[in-house]
């Protein structure tokens, strides 16, 4: 509703190239009051015609103003409406990055976890496995011991069995002489 000063010029050149004619009849009863009535007449025509122009020129300019408004309107509501779209992209991307960084770091515990345990499995192992070296080691010598007994109760047994069948000969021979 605001007429810019350029407009305001512009309406002000376009007034004073407009020209006034006026006739004057030399006769000497001149009617002044129908001669300044014929000039106010004139002027109020070119002041009309003046001014339908410039409300003419200003609703096309209120007109295209009002165009662009709305399209400046529409191209603001599209850009917030990409706005927000955007915010909730990052904010859904934000969330699902803060829930991949609890999983990496849930995933990092139990990887440590699980390391914690397979290095107490190992030692135990390797402890089992001490263990069971030294049982074997035992159970060798137990073995070792073992057999000596068993050849010495074998060597034992076969001296009284050569013993025993000495004698039984010993025995057989004197029944015989009976």
């Amino acid at each position: 509703m605001f007429v810019s000063i350029q407009e305001l010029r512009e309406m002000q050149a376009s007034i004073r190239d407009t020209s006034v004619v006026v006739q004057m009849d030399n006769r000497r009863d001149l009617n002044m009051d129908q001669i300044v009535a014929d000039v106010k007449a004139q002027y109020e025509d070119i002041a009309t015609k003046s001014r339908e122009e410039a409300e003419m020129w200003y609703k096309s300019k209120f007109n295209q103003m009002a165009v662009q408004a709305m399209q400046y309107g529409d191209e603001l509501r599209n850009t917030k409406g990409e706005i927000a779209e955007i915010n909730r992209l990052i904010g859904r991307l934000q969330s699902e990055i803060e829930a991949v960084k609890r999983l990496r770091a849930n995933l990092e515990d139990q990887i440590a976890e699980a390391e914690g345990r397979g290095e107490l499995a190992v030692k135990e192992a390797k402890s089992k496995m001490r263990d069971l070296e030294d049982a074997l080691q035992r159970a060798k010598q137990d073995m070792v011991r073992q057999l000596r007994e068993y050849q010495d109760l074998m060597n034992i047994k076969l001296a009284l069995d050569i013993e025993i069948a000495t004698y039984r000969k010993l025995l057989e021979g004197e029944e015989d002489r009976f």
